[in-house]
């Protein structure tokens, strides 16, 4: 898409790694309770050494750390990889290595839990799941997880307003799609493909309400929207603000956050 000048030819992943800043301020954490299902079905504690692919700036990172397992954290952007070490610096069971999941090198059943959150799906599912088996000791856990954020479920006014921005603009080469449960089947199946056994799928929800000018925030952590044109990118910010300000200036966000769990026989 000729939209997307100054980074037709890079790796998108690096887009995330151009203001470590704002994406830690504006991307979403995710629920408590997915992180106790991921504790208690991995069974973790200080005996325990966890792999994290792709920390970003760490929102899903805090609580695996208080379980006190050694937790390794790859990540590929070389500031979201500082960023991630100086805010996690009091933690002694927990570093990060600045490389690809592709490019990690440790020992064949090394690992207890190796969990993703909203970045497994960056790397090839041949190569991602196949690896992670290897990594995985008998019996240790795979965690995968994303967060889907959709407007339309709580302001479906401003919604079609904004859609009717985006269509207008056509910014990108495909519409976002909305997130359905049926999908969950789809992971599953190509999970149990690679070898893991006792998968399985639960889903969490959260609410998060915006100003014109935080969404617009929000809007630049995504790396299908950082990728645009200057032009494209304005007149598609400042049309959704207004539409945002227009129908009376905040912005509710329905996240669903799906989560994968499974072993290694």
């Amino acid at each position: 898409m000729k939209t997307h000048n100054n980074h037709s030819s890079t790796d998108l992943r690096l887009t995330f790694n151009e203001d470590e800043a704002n994406y830690d301020k504006w991307r979403p954490s995710y629920v408590p309770e997915l992180f106790d299902e991921i504790i208690k079905y991995s069974d973790l504690d200080k005996s325990k050494r966890a792999l994290e692919i792709g920390i970003g700036t760490g929102l899903a990172t805090l609580p695996i750390l208080q379980t006190n397992c050694k937790l390794t954290a790859i990540e590929l952007g070389d500031r979201l990889a500082e960023y991630s070490k100086r805010k996690f610096a009091a933690y002694n069971n927990f570093e990060v290595i600045n490389t690809a999941f592709e490019d990690f090198h440790a020992d064949n059943n090394s690992f207890d839990l190796i969990y993703s959150a909203t970045a497994f799906h960056w790397i090839p599912e041949e190569v991602g799941y196949a690896k992670v088996f290897k990594l995985l000791k008998s019996g240790g856990v795979l965690a995968l997880f994303w967060n889907h954020p959709s407007v339309y479920h709580t302001n479906y006014s401003l919604h079609l307003e904004i859609q009717k921005i985006y269509k207008k603009l056509k910014p990108f080469d495909k519409e976002p799609v909305e997130f359905e449960s049926s999908n969950c089947k789809k992971i599953i199946d190509v999970i149990n493909k690679y070898g893991f056994k006792n998968c399985h799928s639960k889903l969490f929800y959260n609410t998060r309400t915006f100003t014109a000018d935080s969404y617009i925030a929000l809007l630049n952590t995504y790396s299908d929207h950082i990728a645009l044109s200057i032009d494209i990118k304005t007149k598609l910010e400042n049309g959704v603000a207004d539409a945002i300000n227009r129908f009376g200036g905040t912005l509710q966000i329905y996240d669903t956050m799906d989560l994968y769990l499974a072993q290694k026989p």
